[in-house]
C-alpha cells in the first residue's frame, strides 16, 4: 500500500480522533458522546494506563457502534492477543514494540503499528516496512518506552507523501493539536495524557476542548 497522492482538489477529510488510554467507564461514556472515532485500551501491565482483559471487557462494551475500539499490546505473545480477543470485543490492534509486519497481520483484524520518530531517515526505513498496515501512528522517541512519552518530536521529519496516512501522537494537547492539525494534515491524531486529569484518569473539560481544537483546526485548513 503506496502513500496517498495528496496533490487532489478539494476539501480535506476530517481528522479522526482516537482517545488512549482508557480505564473508566465514565471517560469511555464520554468520548462516545463526545463523537471520537475510536478508544484505546492499553494491555501493557508496566503502563500506568494499563487494564487487564476483564476490566477492559466493559470499557469496550460502552463504547458506541462508530467508536472504535483498538487494542495496543508491546511485544506481545500470539497467546496474549488472542487470549484479549477472547474476552474483549476489539476491532482494531495496536502494536508498539518490535512486532514484525506478519505478526502484526495475523489475527484478522485491521492493525496499527506504531513508530517511534528519531530521524528522517529511520522513519523512512520504518514506513515503508509497515506500508501494508491499516493505520501508522508515529510517536516521540525516548529510551526504553514504547509509547506515551508525552513528549512532541520534529514533525517535520514527517515524509510529505506520508502525511495523509499516519496518525500524529506524541505530546499532543488541547493547546497544541490545532497547530499540528493545521501543520501535518494527519489522517487522525492520538491522545492520552493530553487529556488527563491525572494518569489514567480523563479530564472532561480536556477532552471536550482537544475535539474543538482539532474541529476548528479542520474548519482553518478547507478555507486557507
Amino acid at each position: 500500500m503506496s502513500p496517498e497522492n495528496t496533490s487532489h482538489p478539494g476539501p480535506h477529510p476530517r481528522t479522526r480522533i482516537k482517545y488512549c488510554g482508557m480505564t473508566r467507564l465514565s471517560d469511555v461514556e464520554y468520548a462516545d458522546h463526545l463523537g471520537v472515532d475510536a478508544i484505546g485500551l492499553v494491555f501493557y501491565p508496566p503502563s500506568p494506563r494499563a487494564v487487564t482483559p476483564s476490566q477492559a471487557a466493559p470499557l469496550a462494551k460502552a463504547a458506541g457502534i462508530f467508536c472504535s475500539r483498538v487494542g495496543l499490546f508491546v511485544n506481545p505473545t500470539e497467546a496474549d492477543v488472542r487470549e484479549t480477543l477472547s474476552q474483549v470485543p476489539l476491532d482494531v490492534l495496536q502494536f508498539h514494540g518490535d512486532e514484525p509486519p506478519e505478526f502484526c497481520a495475523g489475527f484478522d483484524r485491521p492493525w496499527i503499528k506504531a513508530l517511534r520518530v528519531q530521524d528522517a531517515q529511520s522513519l523512512e526505513r520504518a514506513l515503508d516496512r509497515y506500508q501494508n498496515a491499516d493505520g501508522l501512528i508515529l510517536d516521540a522517541f525516548k529510551a526504553g518506552v514504547p509509547g506515551g512519552t508525552g513528549e512532541i518530536f520534529q514533525w517535520t521529519l514527517i515524509p510529505e507523501r506520508w502525511r495523509r496516512r499516519i496518525v500524529l501522537a506524541g505530546g499532543l494537547t488541547p493547546a497544541n493539536v490545532n497547530e499540528a492539525v493545521r501543520a501535518i494534515r494527519p489522517q487522525g491524531v492520538d491522545v492520552s495524557g493530553g487529556i488527563e486529569a491525572e494518569k489514567g484518569l480523563k479530564s472532561p473539560d480536556k477532552m471536550t476542548e482537544f475535539m474543538r481544537q482539532v474541529t476548528l483546526a479542520d474548519a482553518g485548513r478547507d478555507h486557507r
